[in-house]
Formats: structure tokens, C-alpha cells, sequence
């Protein structure tokens, strides 16, 4: 009791803490505001695309993915609603994974379209259809469709990269793979843009072909996004050790921990492992002491500064063993 009486009031305050900090909580709202943007563009862009689709294989998919785009954006918007519940007696954890939930959602979403476009696109060209594409009339003079249809795709390929720019860096403040995900779409979204032109473009000489390889390699596009998605969002939920925003590589906080730890007088070595809840962590540590059983107010301590090294470090427990467990420990050589 002598211990833990003279700790500060705010470790208590920490664990299992649902407040992002302020640099985090600044960056969430100025993400949220750049997708409702982000579905503001999509709205125009889709409707003006839908009206000039006419035959093409490429303008179709294009207006498709348009469509597709839609869901990374409601999905972290969505999810950051939900991330603000505290904890419940029945999701102790807290509602941090709806992140998790809402990237396999749209990840598996643009699978599933990305295959139906490629299968389609193929039938179209394995049975040689020929897309026509017809023009209007503009004050006395035959205006052919096509230079419209480029138009439109040309003007809607900017902004998309802008934005992208933008979550991206986002992304990396917040941790978010939602919005990373969405941010890599946005950036690569001027590849679709000039492959649908060039597909009506191709039209427009008299190469019907290339408008279905223009639908195949954004259908191709689509198709790699989901399946890339959907393995990294699929084994984050199965708790894989803790990746980087951009699950480039294993998060760095472990090892950050483990030296921490390790150069403690009273720790002899420690081990962690981190589960992914979204935005955050949570952390399990083990160490052997060199001595005696450390005190309440050593373990405390140590926790309160391990879990200052990042923001992301939302509950951590710290647990005392006469050895580590190697059974289910990243990096330690386990019994086969």
C-alpha cells in the first residue's frame, strides 16, 4: 500500500486510456474533414463519368472504381465515430479495432470487384466486341463523345493525387491503415484515369482492342488493392505482431520496450508483444528480475516510462517472471 500510495494519480488515469493526444486528436479531425472532401469529389466525379460511359470497357471499370473508392473513406469515417466509446464490461479492449473491421471491409470489397471487373473485361476481349462510341451535336457541328470522355478523366485524375499526398502523411501521425490504404488508392488513381483515356483514345483510331486491355489493367489495379488489403487487414485482426502504418515492417515499440527495460538495474531481460487494436496498443511485457521480486512502485515506474515512449502504447501490463515464456514470444527459440 506504501507503494502505490505515493505513485502519481495519473497512472491510474493511463491504463486503458481511450484519448488520443493532441497532435494525434488535431490529426484526426483534419482527416476526417478531407474525407467528407474526399466523397464531396467522388459524388461529382462518378455521376459526371455515369453520364459519359456509353460502350467502353475502360470508362466502365474506371466509373466502377469510382464507386469502389467511396468505401475507404465512409469506412474510416465510420470508424473514428466508433473509436470514441470508452470501455465496456462487455469490449474491455475498447472499440479501437472498428479500424481494424472497417479496412477488411473495404478491402474485401475492392477483391471482389477488382475480380468480377477482370472477368468481365476479358470476356470482352477474348469475344473481339467492338465499342462504339458516337458523338452530339454542338451548334451545327458533330462533336465526337470520346474527346469528352478523355476530358472527364483527365480533369478527375489531379485532385485524388492532392488528397492522397495529404492522408498519406496523415496515415503515418494516426497510425491508420484505414486511411493509408485510402491515401495509396487516391495516389495511384491518376494510373486509371489516363488508362481510361487512352482506352477511348484507342477507340477513337480504330483499335478496339485497347479499350479492353485499358479495362484489364484497371480492373488488374483494383484486384491487387483488395488482395493486398485484405491480407494485411485480415492478419492484423488475428493479432500478427504490430506492423508500421504502412505494414512495412514490424513496429519498432517492442525492441524500444525491451532496451528500456533491459537497462534496469533489476531487469535482468524482457520480452514483449504488442496486438494491434487500431490507432493503438496494447502491450504485454515479461521480464526476469536479477534479484529479488521488484517492487510495486519499480514495476509502476518502469510501465509509466515504457509507455511514455509512445503515444500509441494505450494499456500496457507488466509481469514478473522466473523465465520467459518462449512458447509465444517473438524472436526467442520455442520447443518444436
Amino acid at each position: 500500500m506504501k507503494d502505490t500510495a505515493s505513485l502519481p494519480a495519473k497512472v491510474n488515469s493511463r491504463f486503458g486510456h481511450t484519448e488520443l493526444p493532441e497532435e494525434q486528436h488535431q490529426a484526426l479531425r483534419k482527416a476526417t474533414r478531407f474525407e467528407w472532401i474526399t466523397v464531396a469529389f467522388l459524388a461529382v466525379s462518378t455521376a459526371m463519368i455515369y453520364l459519359l460511359l456509353g460502350n467502353s470497357q475502360a470508362m466502365k471499370a474506371a466509373w466502377l472504381e469510382d464507386v469502389l473508392s467511396f468505401l475507404p473513406p465512409l469506412s474510416f469515417l465510420i470508424a473514428a465515430r466508433v473509436i470514441r466509446k470508452r470501455p465496456t464490461e462487455e469490449h474491455p479492449y475498447g472499440y479501437h479495432r472498428a479500424v481494424g473491421v472497417a479496412h477488411v471491409v473495404a478491402a474485401v470489397a475492392l477483391s471482389v470487384m477488382g475480380a468480377y471487373l477482370i472477368v468481365d473485361s476479358g470476356i470482352s476481349l477474348l469475344t473481339a466486341e467492338h465499342p462504339t462510341i458516337g458523338g452530339f451535336d454542338f451548334f451545327g457541328q458533330t462533336i465526337w463523345l470520346g474527346w469528352v470522355m478523355i476530358v472527364a478523366m483527365l480533369l478527375t485524375a489531379g485532385p485524388p493525387v492532392y488528397l492522397g499526398h495529404v492522408k498519406m502523411k496523415l496515415a503515418k501521425t494516426l497510425h491508420d491503415k484505414v486511411l493509408y490504404a485510402d491515401a495509396d488508392m487516391n495516389k495511384a488513381d491518376w494510373q486509371t484515369a489516363v488508362a481510361a483515356a487512352a482506352g477511348v483514345a484507342g477507340i477513337g483510331i480504330g483499335w478496339w482492342w485497347a479499350d479492353a486491355v485499358a479495362a484489364l489493367i484497371i480492373s488488374a489495379s483494383i484486384l491487387h488493392d483488395g488482395i493486398r488489403n485484405t491480407k494485411a487487414a485480415i492478419t492484423a485482426l488475428m493479432d500478427k505482431r504490430a506492423r508500421t502504418y504502412d505494414d512495412a515492417k514490424p513496429h519498432p515499440l517492442g525492441n524500444e520496450i525491451d532496451d528500456y527495460l533491459s537497462g534496469l538495474d533489476w531487469v535482468e531481460t524482457a520480452k514483449s508483444r504488442i496486438r494491434d487494436e487500431g490507432h493503438v496498443f496494447h502491450i504485454e511485457t515479461f521480464v526476469v528480475p536479477s534479484g529479488d521480486m521488484p517492487t510495486l512502485k519499480q514495476l509502476e515506474t518502469a510501465r509509466r516510462a515504457c509507455i511514455d515512449l509512445d503515444w500509441k502504447a494505450k494499456d500496457m501490463v507488466l509481469v514478473p517472471v522466473s523465465t520467459l515464456p518462449a512458447e509465444f514470444l517473438p524472436g526467442l527459440p520455442g520447443e518444436h
